[in-house]
């Protein structure tokens, strides 16, 4: 017998007990006088003891699972030889599992952003509250407190001096990142303010609101330099070209909109779209080849080829298009999500696109071939949103349980080239092993 004697009786025990719990008493009267359990050895342990032990062990069996298909991927990965092992940063995309785990808000996480310098990660949350990580360490760093209601966007300025945050409070605060204070207010708009991003300057912000605007703002003196009515609805991001000649606006009339930055003109409204569009990204100049690429289907001449800029939406009709801004035409319908696209983000090498949804999936996109790269599991419920820190070649998505994870690739080489994703999802706790 493999069970010791005292573990034979606490098993007859417990069985007891359940056939007790279940009304089959005959059988309980039975097993009491087959294996000689006496009144007196009962305790209340032993109540639902059987039943804590049937699901740990369908728990450990699972786990078993888990770990061995772990380790067999690992195990095809060191077979790979080295030679053959990928140094080409521009096509590195993000790879499970998860590395770190920045838990601290107690409502949905609404937003992520890198610092452009430092190891610093700031993110915002439906509890109205700020907080900044060292995403190297996942540790906690402070909270910034100031608005009344949700924070629904961030950015930095390009030096890395400036945070804004815009809330549903209706106000955009502007934060020291020295003094790690707010230093000004800004009040105008006359519904939530959900997108917010600077000039390259640094001496102007955009934001865009409910309202159904879009303002540019003068940070120096904290007026509203220009109102923009952007549309028949809620304007919900807002995204500034490379060259600063163009504004983006993604909206709830199912639209979105080019406006030229200096004019407040509005130079094209597409609407290839069937739902709401909930975000806007402008291609960086490093995704142009491979946007050609998709439109010729092979590398054009300098004198055919599409100047941009490029943006791309992310639609609740379960699509993302790709739009010439320039031109006004779109290029082409990603299709591969299975419920609502919530954000978008292009790889700094250019030659893939990050999108988060509702159908709990983070997706790469090969954007020269349309087609769906690589689908990661964003957690057990929605994907809510994607960000980027250029200069560190980092993506963050968004968690309503107010978490935020981090997915890091790295060459196996003397090099120290790194690439870090961060994930928010909605729903429950991934659990991450730091490595």
């Amino acid at each position: 017998m493999v069970l010791s004697e005292r573990q034979q009786k606490e098993l007859h025990l417990s069985m007891v007990e359940y056939l007790r719990e279940m009304n089959f008493n005959q059988a309980a009267d039975a097993l009491k006088q087959e294996a000689n359990v006496q009144p007196e050895d009962f305790e209340d342990k032993h109540k639902g003891l059987l039943e804590r032990k049937w699901t740990t062990v369908t728990k450990l069996q699972k786990k078993v699972q888990e770990l061995t298909k772990a380790l067999e991927d690992a195990q095809q990965e060191a077979r790979v030889p080295r030679a053959r092992a990928n140094t080409d940063p521009s096509t590195w995309v993000p790879r499970p599992p998860a590395t770190q785990e920045m838990a601290g808000h107690r409502l949905p996480v609404t937003a992520v952003k890198f610092h452009p310098k430092f190891t610093v990660m700031v993110t915002a949350s439906e509890d109205a509250t700020i907080k900044m990580w060292d995403y190297e360490t996942g540790e906690f760093e402070r909270t910034l407190k100031g608005h009344t209601n949700a924070v629904n966007d961030l950015a930095f300025d390009e030096a890395g001096h400036q945070l804004a945050s815009c809330s549903t409070d209706m106000t955009i605060k502007i934060w020291s990142m020295d003094k790690y204070s707010c230093v000004k207010t800004l009040s105008g708009h006359d519904h939530n303010v959900s997108g917010v991003v600077f000039h390259p300057s640094g001496d102007y912000l955009i934001s865009s609101s409910r309202d159904k605007t879009v303002k540019i703002w003068e940070l120096g003196t904290g007026f509203c330099t220009k109102t923009i009515e952007a549309g028949n609805d809620w304007v919900r991001k807002v995204a500034l070209s490379p060259d600063a000649s163009l504004l983006a606006t993604a909206s709830n009339d199912h639209t979105c909109r080019v406006w030229d930055y200096n004019t407040g003109d509005c130079k094209h409204v597409l609407q290839d779209q069937d739902h709401v569009i909930e975000h806007v990204a402008f291609a960086p100049p490093a995704s142009h080849a491979a946007i050609n690429l998709m439109v010729f289907g092979s590398k054009p001449s300098a004198d055919t080829e599409r100047k941009g800029p490029f943006i791309a939406t992310a639609c609740r009709d379960k699509t993302i298009c790709l739009y010439d801004a320039g031109a006004g035409q779109k290029l082409a319908t990603l299709i591969g999500h299975d419920n609502w696209v919530r954000q978008v983000a292009f790889c700094p090498g250019g030659k893939y696109l990050l999108s988060t949804a509702d159908d709990k999936t983070m997706r790469v996109w090969d954007i020269a071939n349309k087609r769906v790269y690589k689908t990661i599991p964003a957690h057990s419920h929605f994907a809510s949103c994607v960000g980027k820190a250029v200069l560190r070649a980092m993506h963050v998505l968004g968690r309503h349980d107010g978490c935020a994870c981090s997915y890091q690739q790295q060459r196996n080489t003397r090099g120290n080239w790194q690439r870090r994703f961060a994930c928010q999802s909605l729903g429950m706790q991934l659990r991450c092993k730091p490595k």
